[in-house]
């Protein structure tokens, strides 16, 4: 099994759930900056072009993010970063969808339309013009969220989940880029330090990020 690594907030989610977990998988790196990961021989594997991957014994390639924790979670259960049991895991899954849906999403596709433009606008196709109603729409659901997780430690409940690190990579990485964290989010704004301040946080931070002033 090989992680093909890179920078950017979705690697850094997965490296931070394994640290989570105390897991070490062999890697290699691929330049996402320079493109690498949208041509041959790395789209022969994953198609979609994103990163990372996840290359299994058998040949076999899981290019999203998500999947990938889900699939290391399966393998290596404990400690139970979806869930326990059947309930856990569907709560643990339904945040996770209302994370990605109403905010995630809007926020890594208003940078890439916007400050992210120079980057990608020959990557992906891109919609300028739709960035500035993206971030208004992902700033709406976060104070909503703030509210939502009142009394909290984690967004699912009790218990650090993958929500919690798909979040907070997000965040963390849009915050120096044109998406700063709103300071009147009260609870968003503790959770935020909770989990900034795990090992894992900074374990999984890649090494030229200083150098490139964002955190991925």
């Amino acid at each position: 099994m090989k992680l093909i690594n890179s920078f950017g907030p979705n690697p850094r989610i997965v490296r931070m759930f394994m640290a989570e977990k105390g897991l070490s998988i062999p890697s290699t790196d691929i330049d996402m900056l320079r493109g690498e990961n949208r041509k041959p021989p790395y789209t022969d594997k994953n198609p979609g072009g994103q990163t990372p991957s996840l290359e299994l014994d058998d040949g076999s390639v899981l290019g999203e993010t998500v999947v990938i924790c889900e699939y290391l979670e399966e393998k290596h259960p404990t400690p139970a970063l979806i869930g326990s049991n059947a309930q856990e895991r569907a709560e643990a899954r339904q945040w996770q969808r209302r994370i990605e849906l109403n905010i995630t999403e809007y926020i890594y596709n208003a940078f890439r339309y916007s400050e992210g433009l120079g980057l990608f606008k020959d990557r992906v196709h891109c919609i300028p013009a739709a960035a500035p109603d993206m971030k208004v729409s992902a700033q709406s659901w976060l104070k909503k969220l703030d509210g939502l997780i009142a009394g909290r430690d984690f967004i699912a409940g009790k218990q650090l989940r993958l929500v919690d690190i798909v979040l907070y990579c997000c965040l963390d990485f849009a915050k120096d880029v044109g998406q700063p964290l709103d300071p009147s989010n009260a609870n968003i704004a503790a959770w935020f330090k909770r989990i900034d301040s795990r090992p894992s946080a900074t374990a999984s931070l890649s090494p030229n990020w200083a150098d490139m002033k964002m955190r991925g």
